[in-house]
């Protein structure tokens, strides 16, 4: 059996022929499991003609992927059986081989020794610190292949999979039971405290709330304040204020027309979730603007635009504290970023100007500068609702859960982390009380602060979370996020 000949034919055709999606079952995992393989069987006292067994099987195992995703352990034997016999495998080496790859397969059942190795060296990534890394790239893998949806999804799959998993050869229990016990007991707190945190039910019932709150506030806020006075807001609320203004046309309608392009492309923007909280207060907005009567509260117009933005801004605020908005001109924003270099405040800005512009042609320059005041007001209100106007957040994350905390930002909110090494205690009266840590940094927009926020205590309720606004943010992977709750 000529290895060496087999491995330097093979190994190079892996590294150039496997597809791109292929994150998990690369060229590299074969290497890993070949040197998996020879540790274990150097340690297990197999004989030499054994061990040039596994080695190949190690080698070929995961050759099927060349030629197909499905049933890979029977592609793998037949290239096994087309190309092995140029190196000098007999026919019953070859079988022997094939018998070890379909050991493989998934609810390994080693039946002897050698297969026994085999598959712990397939699985040791399990029992290292790679296990989260590697976790990761299996779980994009499979969802590209359209195996699976959702990292919820895999989460529980991982979960079942670790918990019946069992290394048997006495060498890799020894090595690496240890070290997968605790990425179990990471993987596990993780997934424990997202199933106990809050049911999905009270969540959706929550936001809900927070949403019908916000329609109602920034009804009245238009229906008692701007709409009576004839003042402007910005955004597409403006929009339809002026319209009505000009023309005549109905307020309801005009509002849930003009807002619905930006549901729909909130649902490639952002997320589907958040199209369909949207929907929702766009929906009851135009509900409300239909029922409730336009009756003025005061004369003052001073108040008028000051409290109408303030309840205006009020309820956008609540809306987007639940995962919505009421007016899409940020959706707008966020498209428009893509095929422009302008930041979101200054395409925000720029959609009001034109709107307020129109409001001094429409009714008067008095009244433009006090739908401006409005805006203002409502801004901040906005401001004070949500915790931060600006368009990022950088948030700073130390948690004695870190490797689940990366694993879930990464891969749930789908967001790019910055990992400093650090170390905390230095308590007061227990300075010499400390330890090495990572500290997780990640830049993310407003709308998905809560998401942020609730993805962290859920894993780790002690966890010590602080976010700082950033005015100015680009590059990486900030305008390619769609994920949001």
């Amino acid at each position: 059996m000529q290895y060496e000949k087999a491995y330097s034919y093979l190994l190079p055709k892996l590294e150039k022929e496997l597809p791109p999606q292929l994150t998990y079952h690369t060229a590299q995992h074969t290497k890993q499991v070949i040197e998996a393989v020879e540790q274990l069987a150097e340690a297990e006292g197999v004989s030499t003609y054994e061990r040039n067994l596994l080695r190949t099987a190690a080698l070929f195992h995961d050759a099927g992927f060349l030629e197909g995703y499905d049933d890979h352990e029977q592609l793998s034997c037949k290239l096994a059986g087309q190309y092995l016999p140029e190196f000098g495998y007999l026919p019953k080496d070859v079988e022997q081989i094939c018998r070890l790859i379909m050991a493989t397969r998934s609810g390994q059942k080693p039946g002897d020794k050698l297969e026994a190795i085999l598959c712990d060296a397939d699985l040791s990534y399990l029992g290292t610190d790679t296990y989260f890394a590697r976790a990761e790239a299996l779980f994009l893998e499979l969802q590209t292949a359209g195996k699976l949806k959702t990292w919820e999804e895999w989460q529980k799959i991982q979960l079942k999979f670790i918990e019946a998993h069992r290394y048997t050869s006495p060498t890799a229990i020894r090595l690496y039971t240890p070290k997968k016990s605790h990425n179990f007991l990471l993987f596990k707190s993780g997934v424990r405290h997202t199933e106990n945190y809050k049911s999905k039910r009270m969540h959706a019932l929550q936001d809900v709330a927070l949403i019908v709150l916000g329609v109602l506030a920034a009804a009245f806020g238009l229906k008692s304040f701007l709409v009576p006075a004839h003042f402007f807001d910005g955004g597409v609320t403006g929009i339809a204020l002026v319209l009505y203004s000009a023309f005549k046309f109905n307020l309801s309608l005009t509002t849930f027309i003009l807002n619905m392009p930006f549901v729909v492309a909130g649902y490639f923007v952002v997320s589907r979730s958040f199209a369909l909280k949207a929907f929702i207060g766009v929906s009851l907005l135009a509900l409300c603007l239909l029922i409730l009567p336009a009756q003025s509260i005061t004369h003052d117009k001073l108040l008028i635009a000051f409290f109408g933005g303030f309840f205006i801004g009020v309820g956008s605020g609540l809306a987007i504290r639940a995962g919505a908005v009421l007016d899409g001109t940020e959706v707008l924003a966020l498209y428009t970023l893509r095929l422009t270099n302008f930041t979101i405040t200054e395409i925000i800005l720029a959609i009001n100007i034109v709107i307020f512009s129109m409001a001094a042609l429409v009714e008067n320059v008095e009244a433009a500068f006090y739908s401006i005041l409005t805006y203002i007001v409502a801004s901040r209100a906005i401001n004070y609702v949500v915790e931060g106007f600006e368009a990022y957040t950088g948030v700073t994350i130390i948690s004695g859960q870190s490797e689940v905390l990366k694993s879930r930002l990464v891969n749930e909110l789908r967001r790019s982390i910055t990992v400093y090494r650090g170390e905390r205690g230095y308590l007061p009266g227990n300075l010499g009380n400390r330890s090495d840590c990572d500290i997780i940094f990640t830049v993310i927009s407003r709308l998905e602060l809560r998401k942020l926020r609730k993805m962290v205590f859920e894993s780790d309720p002690n966890a010590f979370v602080f976010a700082n606004s950033i005015s100015e943010a680009s590059g990486g992977i900030l305008t390619k996020n769609r994920l949001h709750e």
